[in-house]
């Protein structure tokens, strides 16, 4: 890898290889790409020993004859290097701009422009030397047309020889930043529906796109099959990536950008500042607003004058505001200056010749936590809140960043997206603090905005971070409670979880010869020993107990939290009835190792469900039920536990849909409205369907059996009753 670290074979994550299917994953060790990142990765194993990935000495785009060996065939989805590739670039005003390449091939970036305003990417690569990759879908040509600009239109992709459109169906800024970014346009992305750039014409090649906003092309994304929709040109979908806004500052003339004559973004063109009353507060506002921490006017002149027009005079700043634009000034254009009188300053991430800097580094905030301490990290440069990227955060990190937000005690860092996924620009990577900085401006070792990150890396910390004490025995009367914050808050329908807002919830992975084998099944932990699943988890590897390990206390299933615990396997135990061809008595006990009927380890994290009663009827005691896993959210399998509430239904509904097969042992739930479906799916088998009974604790009543399809409607799900097998499950485990 980049950082030194020598690669695993891919065959020791069998998650990976088994959730990208031929990418060419296998028993080795080379560099690939199978999610679509940047650049080829590969898995390593850490200082800590625990799996960690590195980016590869690959160059995206340049390949030579040593490194096609090594780093063929590394996009997502099979990218392929042929004697030459083309992609267009169209633009509504006509100039030529080309680039080349010194390595044993050439790129050629193409722009042409007819009358109206298109924006396409053309690109050609001829090489001396043929590497056999084919590439249809990281490069699926499009263009944005009939907009004011080349940086707003209708989106158009070209397929079988024709230009053609999307239809609005889920068309949201998600979709739109995969536009954008498709384009090479860094700017915020809006969404537009409704033909807001005019009514294309030709084919409609797309409907429902529902991209996550963190794939590198359209191609990636969920989408219907090509040509398939119920559309017309009314429909047609539309973006605008404008990297522009009012108000954005630069300064030009200087040496780098942290110094110059200032200029400010106004109606789509860049002008000066007058300065009228400038202060030194001004200066503080303006080098924060763009991502420094002192400022410092240089020598009259010493930039040059300016030639366009004067946009802002009479600014006159506290030195708090987040922005220029916020001062009290006069209105824009209106001023009595000249080029002369244009204000230029120098900033600086430190003091220099004893210049007075501001007490305050770039604002920072806290985004999506469960409470104000903790969230994802977010940093207000340039007129925009941004992330940051995880790439060597720590809890070093942490500290300061808790410490500027005036927090005591212990700080966690937090990676790849714990809290959500971001949106906008990502402006710093590679931080690296020591732990005693007073703010995270001091931290910053790269360019503001440099990056090899995707919103799927953000950035976050938890601050006055206090370790759970754990129970010291298991109490009978502690089964079914939620000793969390609870609050009604991805299962198709569903929504992320409280993090302990389950404490029952258990995952059997498969074991591996690492730590984070693949996710099999959902369980339920019933006691200190016991885990209550699905039999039909162990159809397709069997039940030999070497096979599995049961994972208590997760969340976030790629980052190891200091309360989850994996526990060995010592039995499985399925119903002797169940059969492997049918869905009936579709249900296991999981035994876990331990010594005197301590296996688990109780906390506010860990704690077992409660059993219903012989025959007890969920309906008729409870009404709030509600289904939890990591499983199929109808995007992407969730890397954090998501809960939905569930209505039970009437039998009836499931015996007419499924007739014989839904017996007396099953239980019938879903939402079978169509805007509100709610069903659980692969991710999901064997977990808990969960009922509150009066009183505040919570009861499993059905273990997630089977259905058709995820979410798909007058499909409901069905569950295991385990009420009918009470009984059974007690006489086993001697509970």
């Amino acid at each position: 890898s980049e950082s030194g670290h020598r690669c695993l074979k891919w065959s020791k994550i069998p998650d990976f290889i088994h959730r990208f299917p031929h990418r060419g994953l296998g028993a080795h060790s080379l560099c690939r790409n199978p999610d679509g990142r940047l650049k080829p990765w590969c898995f390593y194993r850490n200082h800590r020993g625990r799996i960690d990935w590195a980016y590869c000495g690959c160059k995206q785009g340049a390949f030579t004859a040593h490194t096609a060996a090594r780093c063929a065939h590394t996009a997502s989805h099979s990218l392929t290097l042929t004697h030459t590739h083309t992609l267009t670039h169209t633009h509504s005003h006509s100039h030529t701009h080309s680039h080349t390449a010194s390595h044993s091939h050439t790129h050629t970036l193409t722009h042409t422009q007819p009358h109206t305003h298109t924006h396409s990417l053309t690109l050609t690569h001829t090489h001396s030397q043929s590497h056999s990759l084919t590439h249809t879908s990281l490069f699926v040509p499009i263009r944005l047309a009939g907009g004011n600009s080349e940086y707003e239109g209708r989106v158009e992709v070209y397929r079988a020889g024709q230009w053609g459109t999307i239809c609005d169906d889920h068309w949201d800024e998600a979709d739109a930043e995969v536009i954008c970014r498709q384009l090479g346009i860094s700017g915020p992305a809006k969404a537009q529906t409704l033909a807001y750039f005019g009514e294309g014409s030709g084919p409609i090649f797309l409907d429902d796109v529902q991209c996550t906003g963190n794939e590198l092309s359209i191609d990636q994304c969920a989408k219907s099959l090509w040509g398939e929709h119920n559309c017309g040109h009314k429909e047609d979908a539309s973006v605008s990536c404008n990297p522009l806004r009012d108000g954005t500052l630069r300064l030009t003339g200087g040496e780098g950008s942290h110094e110059g004559q200032l200029e400010v973004y106004f109606g789509g063109h860049w002008g000066s500042v007058c300065d009228d009353g400038w202060t030194e507060q001004n200066s503080h506002v303006v080098c924060r607003q763009l991502g420094f921490r002192f400022a410092q006017r240089p020598p009259e002149g010493q930039f040059g004058r300016g030639t366009g027009p004067i946009h802002l005079d009479d600014v006159n700043c506290s030195g708090q505001e987040l922005s220029l634009s916020s001062c009290s000034r006069s209105e824009w254009g209106k001023h009595d200056c000249s080029h002369q009188e244009d204000v230029a300053i120098v900033c600086t991430h430190s003091a220099v010749n004893d210049i007075q800097g501001s007490p305050f580094g770039p604002p920072i905030r806290l985004m999506d936590g469960e409470n104000k301490k903790e969230g994802r990290v977010e940093i207000f440069i340039n007129g925009q809140w941004g992330t940051i990227c995880d790439d060597g955060w720590t809890d070093k990190d942490a500290t300061v960043v808790c410490r500027q937000l005036s927090y005591k005690g212990s700080a966690k860092a937090r990676s790849l997206a714990y809290f959500g996924d971001g949106v906008g620009p990502i402006h710093m990577d590679n931080v690296k603090c020591t732990g005693t900085e007073l703010m995270l401006a001091d931290c910053i070792k790269q360019d503001i905005g440099t990056h090899n990150c995707r919103h799927s890396e953000d950035a976050g910390v938890i601050c006055d971070y206090k370790i759970l004490e754990q129970f010291s025995e298991s109490v009978p009367s502690l089964c079914g409670l939620r000793l969390l914050n609870q609050r009604q808050k991805r299962i198709i329908g569903g929504k992320n979880s409280l993090r302990g807002g389950w404490p029952w919830q258990a995952a059997i992975r498969l074991r591996a010869s690492h730590r984070d084998g693949r996710l099999l099944c959902g369980a339920t932990l019933i006691s200190s020993c016991w885990v209550l699943t699905a039999a039909h988890c162990f159809k397709r590897y069997g039940n030999n107990t070497k096979n599995y390990v049961v994972r208590l206390g997760d969340y976030h299933t790629l980052v190891p939290e200091e309360y989850e615990e994996d526990v060995e396997v010592k039995s499985i135990i399925i119903h002797k009835d169940y059969k492997p061809d049918a869905n009936d008595y579709d249900i296991a006990l999981v035994k876990l190792e331990g010594q005197l009927n301590r296996c688990a380890k109780f906390n506010a994290h860990v704690l077992p469900a409660c059993l219903p009663h012989r025959r007890e009827r969920a309906k008729k005691v409870a009404s709030n039920c509600y289904i939890t896993g990591w499983g199929d959210t109808g995007r992407a399998y969730s890397k954090t536990l998501q809960q939905a509430a569930i209505p039970l239904l009437p039998k009836r509904l499931c015996e007419d849909r499924y007739k014989n097969r839904f017996t007396g042992r099953m239980l019938c739930a879903g939402n079978l409205l169509d805007h509100k479906r709610v069903d659980s799916c692969q991710g999901d088998s064997g977990g808990p369907l969960m009922c509150e009974r009066p009183g505040g604790h919570w009861v499993v009543f059905g273990v997630t059996s089977w259905g058709h399809g995820c979410g798909v409607k007058d499909t409901p799900g069905v569950y295991t009753r385990v009420s009918a097998f009470v009984p059974w499950i007690k006489r086993v485990t001697k509970l």
